[in-house]
């Protein structure tokens, strides 16, 4: 398990192209949010995580389908992954991030997965003004 990578995957790096490409900016793995996450766009308050489907168990995905040898290891391990990605997920919403995950098998259709991040994001070079008391301009 040396050899897997952690971060640039390939996946990842398919979804950053595409993101940088929409015209929006980032900052890749920032080690100060929980689960330190594959896209951040802090103007925006969200977080973007590139999550392979094997490593990550993505339900009903055939990509994600369980070894046939050492099956206690390979349940231990998987399911830990699960529950640490849920809770990582729930402190960065309980510090009020927005948070996506896109799927390596959703990569099959890149097109889909440009217009679910554009939605997710909002407009490229529009960040959402606030004042001091976090109202928008005109409330």
């Amino acid at each position: 398990m040396a050899r897997v990578k952690g971060k640039n995957t390939g996946p990842e790096l398919m979804v950053r192209k595409m993101v940088f490409a929409a015209g929006y900016r980032y900052r890749i793995h920032v080690e100060n949010l929980p689960g330190s996450p594959d896209l951040t766009f802090p103007g925006r308050k969200k977080v973007i995580f590139v999550h392979g489907c094997f490593w990550h168990r993505h339900e009903g995905c055939d990509l994600a389908r369980m070894p046939k040898s050492r099956i206690d290891f390979w349940c231990s391990k998987l399911s830990g992954n699960k529950l640490r990605d849920a809770r990582t997920v729930e402190a960065l919403r309980g510090s009020g991030w927005d948070v996506m995950v896109v799927w390596e098998c959703e990569l099959r259709d890149p097109e889909s997965v440009a217009r679910a991040i554009q939605i997710f994001l909002g407009a490229p070079g529009q960040l959402a003004l606030q004042n001091s008391r976090g109202e928008s301009p005109g409330n």
